[in-house]
């Protein structure tokens, strides 16, 4: 019997719309668990690492289905660990760089996560909520489950962003430095292609130029009890949803796929 050690998907609109879901899910799951043992409190470490679990298990879902979608017998894990780069679809914003190592180290500090956070599940509730009327019925089913877990994600983060926001000057001033940091990649949230254009012309979901409306009413809801200012817009637009990403996946990935890659088919 022949083992994989590196896959190469069949690239079509249908496996791209789902794997913008999953692959966002996984990375951002990914960088969520760094914080376990980092948190300020004990009680955001456990939290942050039950949300990353549930990121992981919506991005199995998804992963899965995307599997059935491509046709050729790849299962989940296929997907997560043997795929290269340039064929993960997730959202830039989630590959960033999410806890400092040291102080004079490149990341971010519990301000850039909390905000992250709160920004991509105010997305993620966009999306689920729309897929749930996809023409795709299992792809409705995972966004229903989905959905009542992300709304969960943006009201605890949500929280600690006007706690952070509206608190002491030291946290003003964190809250401020990651609301600058993470704002360039916004715009790819709600940009628009031909997955777009395919979603919506075949009824599988949203095109997500349209999430924008409802997610620009809750996030401006929070940054207003927060004391925060929507910095101006910029005409750049991230590429990780069209596989083109910043030098920050490469990393996530090694870390991530090495067992499976250096060990072939290997069983616990």
């Amino acid at each position: 019997m022949t083992t994989l050690t590196s896959i190469r998907l069949r690239d079509t609109p249908a496996l791209r719309h789902v794997l913008r879901y999953g692959d966002t899910a996984l990375i951002h799951a990914q960088r969520l668990t760094e914080w376990c043992g980092h948190g300020p409190v004990l009680e955001e470490d456990i939290a942050f690492s039950n949300m990353g679990l549930d990121l992981l298990g919506q991005a199995r879902s998804l992963l899965a289905h995307a599997a059935v979608i491509d046709g050729q017998d790849f299962d989940a894990d296929a997907l997560a660990f043997l795929r290269d780069e340039a064929q993960f679809f997730n959202f830039t914003l989630a590959e960033q760089p999410s806890r400092r190592s040291s102080a004079h180290s490149p990341g971010a500090d519990f301000a850039d996560m909390v905000l992250r956070n709160f920004i991509l599940a105010s997305w993620f509730k966009q999306g689920y909520a729309a897929l749930q009327a996809s023409a795709d019925a299992g792809l409705a089913a995972i966004a229903a489950k989905s959905l009542k877990e992300v709304r969960y994600h943006q009201q605890h983060n949500a929280g600690w962003v006007v706690r952070l926001g509206d608190g002491t000057p030291e946290s003003t001033r964190r809250m401020h430095a990651a609301l600058d940091r993470a704002w360039p990649y916004v715009a790819e949230l709600f940009s628009h292609d031909a997955v777009d254009d395919w979603a919506q012309a075949s009824r599988h979901g949203p095109a997500r130029a349209g999430l924008g409306v409802g997610w620009d009413r809750d996030v401006d809801d929070v940054f207003a009890e927060a004391g925060l200012v929507r910095p101006p817009g910029t005409p750049f637009i991230s590429t990780g949803s069209q596989g083109v990403h910043s030098e920050h996946l490469g990393f996530i990935l090694a870390e991530m796929q090495m067992l499976p890659r250096r060990h072939p088919g290997a069983r616990w």
